[in-house]
C-alpha cells in the first residue's frame, strides 16, 4: 500500500534558517532515519519588522537582498515559505505598508503561502496577491463547530486547528471528510482554554505594529523558561504515539510551534516528531555537526 505523505510545518524561516534549511536536507539524504512519508510543507514566520506579523513579536529588519536569497533557498528546495501575516489590529492604513509589500513582491512567484487573519488584510492581499496559497490562523479563535464548518467552506488551502480542539473527539471525528484541509498545531506551549490568549494576540500585535518591546505579557499559564518536557506536559500536546490516530483518520498537516523559543526546545521538538527514535542520536549529531560548519559555533 502506498505510504501517504504527511506534512510537517516548521517554524522561524528566517531565525531558524540554518537549522531548518539543514533538517530539510537531512530528511532528503536519510529517509529511512526518519518516520515513512513525513515531508516539510512549509516553513512560516516573517522577516524581521514586518508590522503585518501576528501571534509572536518580531523585531529588527532585513535586506532585500537577505530576504530573496532566504525565500530563494527554500524554494529551490520546493517548501514554501508561509509570512504570519496574523496581527489582529491592522485597519486600511497599514496594508499599504512599504516594507510588507516589498516581502510579498519578493515572494510572489506562485510557490508561497499566507496565514491571515483579519478581513482588511487578506481582501487587499487576494487582490493584489492572487498566486499565494492562502491559510487560516489559529489566532481567530474559532472553537466553534458551526464557525469552524463556515470556515473551511471558505476558499482556504488550509485552516489551522485551535488547539483546544485537539483532543476533542467529537470535533476530530465531524471533521474526517474535511481532514486533509485542516492544520493541527501538536506542540503548543500554551494552556487550552486560556481566557487571556486572545488579549495576548493583540498585546503582541499592538507591539509588533508600534515597535514597542515593552515588558512581557502578563499570564500565570505562562512557562518561565519554555522547554520540550514542559511542553509535552501540556494538555493540548498531541504525542508521537498519538499520532498515527490522527493520520489513520485522515489529517495529514501538522504543525510544530517555536518562533520566540529556546533553539534547543526547536530541535527537540524536531527530533521527537521527525525522527525514529532509534536513530535520534545519529540525526542530531549530524544536525549539530553541520550548523557548527554553516555558522562557525554551536547553533
Amino acid at each position: 500500500m502506498e505510504t501517504k505523505e504527511i506534512y510537517w510545518h516548521l517554524p522561524a524561516f528566517c531565525y531558524y534558517f540554518y537549522l531548518n534549511q539543514v533538517t530539510i536536507h537531512l530528511m532528503r539524504e536519510f529517509p529511512e532515519k526518519f518516520h515513512e512519508g513525513y515531508r516539510v510543507g512549509s516553513v512560516y514566520g516573517t522577516f524581521p519588522g514586518a508590522i503585518w506579523n501576528g501571534g509572536r513579536m518580531v523585531f529588527g529588519l532585513s535586506s532585500k537582498g537577505d530576504m530573496e536569497k532566504i525565500i530563494g533557498t527554500y524554494n529551490k528546495l520546493c517548501v514554501p515559505v508561509r509570512f504570519t501575516w496574523t496581527n489582529s489590529l491592522l485597519t486600511e492604513e497599514h496594508v499599504h505598508d512599504t516594507y510588507c509589500n516589498l516581502i510579498m513582491d519578493l515572494a510572489d512567484n506562485g510557490k508561497n503561502q499566507v496565514l491571515v487573519n483579519t478581513k482588511v488584510l487578506e481582501d487587499y492581499l487576494r487582490k493584489k496577491y492572487p498566486h499565494f496559497a492562502y491559510i487560516s490562523s489559529t489566532t481567530k479563535r474559532i472553537t466553534g463547530f458551526d464557525e469552524l464548518q463556515a470556515e473551511l467552506a471558505k476558499d482556504y488551502l488550509l485552516v489551522v486547528l485551535d488547539y483546544d480542539l485537539n483532543h476533542n473527539e467529537k470535533v476530530l471525528k465531524a471533521l474526517e471528510p474535511q481532514a486533509e484541509k485542516i492544520e493541527i498545531l501538536v506542540d503548543e506551549i500554551c494552556f487550552p482554554g486560556c481566557p487571556r490568549r486572545k488579549e495576548h494576540y493583540a498585546d503582541e500585535s499592538l507591539r509588533q505594529l508600534t515597535f514597542d518591546r515593552g515588558g512581557s505579557f502578563k499570564c500565570h499559564n505562562m512557562a518561565q523558561k519554555p522547554d520540550f518536557k514542559e511542553c509535552m506536559k501540556r494538555p493540548g500536546f498531541i504525542s508521537r504515539e498519538q499520532l498515527p490516530a490522527y493520520i489513520e483518520r485522515g489529517y495529514r498537516n501538522f504543525k510544530l510551534v517555536g518562533r520566540g523559543l529556546p533553539i534547543e526546545m526547536v530541535k527537540d521538538s524536531y527530533m521527537y516528531f521527525l525522527v525514529k527514535p532509534e536513530h535520534e542520536a545519529f540525526i542530531r549529531g549530524k544536525l549539530e555537526q553541520t550548523l557548527q560548519r554553516l555558522t562557525g559555533k554551536r547553533a
